[in-house]
């Protein structure tokens, strides 16, 4: 099969589409024929050597991607709920068998049933992103319906699906992002939008019960600068999950008896199949901004590199209509 992988860390320049062998799923796994992939910034964060928590678990040669959308075409034989033929979508092992590929293996309880109102392409945006976002938002932002958060980096892939989540479940949602993408944010649904680089977030935002980093910025003092906006008890909740708080955010959140939290993305089927219940009852879309062939991924990374993408960047590993 061909996949996409990497010998050696570095640029986009070391992703290599090569022939390798089919995976073979253990007995608590799924073989899935990739349709689409999605791209997220861990992607090339891995591709360059990771982090200090990441690194020791990278073995090179590695198929990146974790991120898949497509068909059952195996099933473990300890599985239950799946059979061959399944249209589904979920996270592959991470950071174990990828999905820039025509074929991955996942514990199956990362996977689950495919929206049905999605495209493959359109279900490999989902996975990643959404369940960052909800792992974010419900598990340790403990959002309830009626409170109020504030979602730094809104239009970008974990910050849309935030947006969307937490106004599906009730909350008041103010969102931050660049001024062209402010009526964006308020399409997906955002009470109040904030243009970061123009307003002081902290003098217009009081009162919040959650403020969730969903931005790629990796800035403590630029933290301390919105922890104002937090009420008393309230709860930061980054994804950056490589960038700690430091002690004068953390001093400056416990003058509030407020917590922090580093949020790590939870694979959960139970939380995927939410996910495509709301997708599929029409609260929460999916914006793909740009499909790439695999044989293009190298630009599909230079573009997410940009930190600018609006929505998600999808590999097409195989047709649609090709049959399952």
């Amino acid at each position: 099969m061909k996949a996409v992988r990497i010998h050696a860390f570095g640029g986009p320049e070391v992703l290599q589409l090569e022939d390798v062998v089919r995976p073979v799923p253990a007995a608590d796994e799924l073989l899935i024929k990739v349709y689409a992939s999605g791209v997220n910034p861990v992607d090339w964060g891995i591709r360059e050597g990771g982090n200090e928590v990441l690194r020791p678990y990278l073995t090179l040669p590695m198929t990146l991607g974790w991120d898949a959308a497509g068909v059952v075409e195996e099933v473990g034989s300890e599985v239950t709920g799946f059979q061959k033929g399944d249209a589904v979508y979920g996270e592959p092992n991470f950071p174990g068998a990828g999905s820039y590929a025509e074929f991955c293996t996942s514990k199956a309880t990362q996977f689950a049933l495919k929206p049905k109102s999605l495209s493959f392409v359109e279900a490999a945006g989902v996975p990643l992103a959404g369940l960052t976002a909800w792992t974010a938002l419900f598990e340790q932002g403990k959002l309830q319906p009626g409170q109020r958060i504030l979602i730094q980096g809104a239009s970008g892939g974990v910050g849309g699906f935030a947006v969307q989540f937490a106004k599906a479940r009730g909350a008041y949602v103010i969102g931050t992002a660049s001024a062209s993408n402010l009526d964006y944010v308020k399409q997906l649904g955002a009470d109040e939008v904030i243009d970061y680089r123009s307003q002081q977030v902290a003098e217009l935002v009081h009162d919040v019960d959650v403020l969730l980093e969903a931005s790629p910025l990796r800035d403590n003092a630029e933290r301390l600068k919105v922890v104002p906006a937090l009420k008393a008890g309230g709860i930061f909740v980054t994804v950056n999950v490589d960038a700690p708080f430091d002690e004068a955010v953390l001093a400056a959140l416990a003058q509030k008896q407020a917590k922090s939290e580093l949020s790590a993305n939870q694979p959960r089927q139970e939380w995927l199949q939410e996910i495509a219940q709301l997708i599929d009852a029409g609260k929460v879309k999916v914006l793909v901004s740009q499909v790439y062939p695999l044989a293009q991924v190298a630009d599909a990374h230079r573009d997410s590199q940009t930190l600018r993408v609006r929505g998600k960047l999808v590999l097409e590993i195989r047709p649609e209509d090709e049959s399952a």
